[in-house]
């Protein structure tokens, strides 16, 4: 059912882009009502407009804190247009109809990015617009509500289409959008004093997300698929792309797997991602060698994968990664000769991640109509808490190898075994039901790849190991150090086994899976 407009009430932080909507309230005679700067902005661009303290005989006061909170107001709003009561109702007050309701709310969202200034961040909690809003959207059966100013363009065609009427499938889309909007901006205020009060796990948990781009499909490509941004003070990722085709779920669920690596990475690091599991990761002094020796870990997984650097590549690594196939690249920016070598690589992506921060404290995984949030993984393990279990213990360097080898475990799926060589992975088993498989598809891949680096090797395992089997296929492998969380009540056997291979065990007493 289309529905006249003839009175408007217009109140916007962003002014930009009115005029436009001007012109057609004009066009068919829409008396304007307004406030404030809206209403010094209406006047300047020469359209005849009332101000709310005159339509409602109410001056502002507080400060500006109320001026639309007013009986007239929300009544023009909030009646129905078919209950014979109301009319009457709005006769006896001779309060008149407002048809249209064009809103966006204080900055807030804006204002925590530019200032930590508590008072000013608090008046710019938008207390009016939210009521004005909520009321059009839920009256949308009379009443038009637009809160975007994307939609000016729909609303004039609206407009016109209707000669000045819009119909109802208009107005329900646009109460839709009114509350989304609505509950969004609450979303943002209340996670912004859940956060200042270092409040991670409410009573009540609101998620707030404003949506980048649609991306061309899901895993697969049945599936549809979009990707928002969660954060309070940017309205971006923080990953500049620089080239390349546009990315897909698949592309970012690797790249934020291979971020959240490279953010355990104390020293020069580079990690290769496949299918969210890390297939290579090294750390050295030498960019080339990093990359190098996390591509030798296992060749065969790292094509098509996402190289992950916490490095600027220049024209010599380019060199070695264009011959490879790679679907994205993420570095610490990229010089110009690098960008000339990979611009002849059609579809390969570049990003630059030198203004990525990690800032969430916590995970969230979803799971039809429930969620669970954890506090995110940051720790390897407490040094302090190390217990050398076996006869010959490990020495200094081959702790922090060990160190290395248990960081990796906590990013690959469980049950994850890690096997590295001089802070390299070798060979990864990850994602398996049973820790012994884990063992086998961590010892296959460094035969395959380099055999000969097994020996005196660094084997790390997610969880304690339940019986001595991989233990000993570990040992038989070449392996000299183990890291393991431990607990297990077969434990004691484990370290027979390792004392009579004269291998060096470490148990940490931190487990790391990893679902």
């Amino acid at each position: 059912m289309s529905q006249k407009i003839k009175n408007a009430l217009i109140s916007l932080s962003d002014k930009s882009g009115i005029e436009k909507i001007l012109k057609v309230l004009k066009k068919y005679n829409i008396k304007i009502i307004s406030s404030g700067g809206t209403y010094k902005e209406i006047k300047k661009l020469g359209y005849s407009c009332t101000e709310i303290s005159k339509y409602t005989k109410f001056d502002e006061i507080l400060d500006g804190r109320v001026k639309t909170l007013h009986p007239k107001i929300h009544s023009g709003i909030l009646s129905k247009r078919s209950n014979n009561k109301h009319k009457r109702e709005m006769n006896k007050k001779k309060f008149n109809y407002i048809d249209l309701i064009i809103v966006n709310f204080y900055p807030f969202e804006e204002t925590i990015q530019k200032t930590k200034n508590f008072k000013k961040i608090i008046e710019n909690i938008d207390i009016g617009g939210p009521t004005m809003v909520r009321g059009a959207a839920k009256n949308f059966s009379d009443v038009s509500i637009i809160v975007d100013k994307k939609d000016y363009t729909y609303l004039i065609s609206e407009l016109n289409k209707n000669e000045g009427s819009t119909s109802l499938k208009f107005r329900e889309q646009m109460a839709g959008k009114a509350f989304g909007l609505t509950a969004y901006y609450d979303s943002m205020i209340s996670n912004w004093f859940n956060k200042k009060l270092n409040i991670i796990f409410p009573d009540k948990k609101t998620i707030f997300g404003k949506k980048i781009t649609q991306l061309k499909y899901g895993e697969n490509p049945h599936q549809r698929s979009s990707i928002y941004v969660n954060d309070l003070f940017h309205q971006e990722l923080g990953l500049k792309k620089i080239r390349g085709k546009a990315l897909s779920y698949n592309n970012y669920n690797d790249i934020f797997a291979g971020l959240e690596i490279l953010s355990s990475f104390k020293k020069t690091g580079s990690v290769i991602i496949k299918h969210a599991n890390p297939s290579g990761a090294s750390i050295n002094a030498s960019s080339m060698k990093s990359f190098q020796e996390s591509y030798r870990s296992d060749p065969i997984s790292a094509f098509g994968g996402v190289v992950a650097c916490n490095f600027k590549i220049n024209k010599k690594i380019a060199k070695e990664m264009s011959k490879i196939f790679f679907e994205v690249i993420l570095a610490k920016k990229f010089d110009k000769e690098a960008l000339k070598i990979f611009s002849t690589k059609k579809n390969l992506i570049l990003i630059d991640i030198s203004k990525f921060k990690h800032k969430k404290e916590y995970q969230i995984k979803q799971f039809d109509n429930s969620f669970l949030i954890q506090d995110k993984n940051k720790i390897i393990f407490k040094k302090k808490d190390l217990k050398f279990v076996t006869k010959l213990k490990p020495t200094k360097k081959e702790t922090e190898a060990a160190e290395f080898a248990f960081n990796i475990c906590k990013f690959a799926k469980s049950n994850s075994i890690i096997i590295t060589n001089n802070f390299s992975t070798i060979g990864i088993g990850a994602g398996q039901p049973s820790r012994i498989d884990s063992c086998k598809i961590a010892i296959q891949k460094a035969k395959q790849s380099q055999p000969k680096k097994l020996k005196n090797s660094v084997a790390a395992s997610d969880a304690f190991f339940p019986f001595s089997d991989g233990i000993k296929k570990l040992i038989k492998a070449g392996v000299k150090v183990i890291i393991q969380p431990g607990g297990s009540i077969r434990d004691k056997e484990s370290i027979l086994v390792a004392n009579k291979a004269k291998v060096k065990m470490i148990f940490t007493g931190v487990r790391h899976f990893n679902h």
